[in-house]
């Protein structure tokens, strides 16, 4: 399978200037599978709940699913994306995945990050798979990055490859997803952005850290993109993903020990 990353710089509140960017650039890939970042039609930095609403689109019907259909349905390409999600009055950080010949698929961000909790509801779909052309894929936006309880989750369903639009500013996540494809056995491909936004004068000027990157199964970095805007593909061995057996006597997911974990699902170990 041909997986590609697109790390771009959006205009903040241009939806058609920034999908028509990405449809050019991605007009004549060939790739089976591209993710771009987490809100690239939109931005990130608001600064009311009125430039939210303004900017929130529905999942079925929005520009945004519409034209990204109508693109991969011509490249033959799954297309996964961060987009605003509006859902009668609820607003959600969402990622959709498009396919050229399968019903799409949505997900919303479970952990949100700084001032997001201003104007965004968690995620209430949990975390789903979607299989596609033999293999299983999975979502997750950004912060999630931080839980490995998230990655987890899809790996258990049999998520072979983890997509993972992002609008990074902390500078750990490109090396914690070794140890998620690591401990999860999987392909990780992480869509950031690049550039910089300070819209908001009561909130800290935000600069992305690029480098976007693919990551195999033992966590081995297949391909990292550097800080400016930049388009790759990487071939990858979905067999790498199904190749559990880490020694004749031990499985990466079959040695788990569930009934061990329960203070992880009791919500115990919180802390103030």
């Amino acid at each position: 399978m041909r997986v590609a990353f697109y790390q771009l710089n959006p205009v903040f509140g241009d939806k058609g200037a920034n999908i028509s960017r990405v449809v050019e650039a991605l007009g004549r890939l060939k790739a089976d599978l591209v993710v771009l970042p987490e809100l690239f039609s939109t931005g990130y930095q608001f600064t009311s709940e009125a430039e939210v609403r303004e900017l929130a689109e529905p999942f079925s019907g929005g520009d945004t699913a519409a034209r990204l259909r109508e693109l991969s349905t011509r490249t033959g390409a799954a297309i996964a994306a961060g987009f605003l999600e509006r859902s009668g009055e609820a607003i959600y950080n969402s990622a959709m995945i498009v396919f050229p010949d399968a019903e799409p698929g949505l997900y919303r961000k479970v952990h949100l990050f700084s001032e997001e909790k201003r104007w965004m509801k968690p995620g209430d779909l949990g975390f789903p798979v979607f299989r596609w052309r033999g293999t299983t894929l999975g979502l997750l936006i950004c912060f999630d990055w931080m839980f490995p309880e998230a990655a987890r989750a899809l790996a258990v369903q049999g998520m072979e490859v983890l997509l993972h639009p992002s609008n990074l500013v902390l500078p750990y996540c490109q090396d914690a997803m070794r140890t998620r494809a690591l401990e999860n056995g999987i392909f990780a491909v992480t869509a950031n952005r690049v550039g910089t936004e300070e819209r908001d004068p009561a909130a800290a000027r935000l600069t992305f850290t690029g480098m976007s990157q693919v990551v195999g199964p033992r966590g081995e970095i297949l391909c990292r993109a550097a800080r400016e805007e930049e388009l790759r593909v990487v071939e990858i061995d979905l067999e790498l993903a199904r190749a559990k057996q880490l020694t004749p006597r031990n499985h990466l997911l079959n040695d788990r020990r569930p009934e061990c974990y329960g203070a992880l699902v009791a919500g115990e170990g919180r802390t103030s």
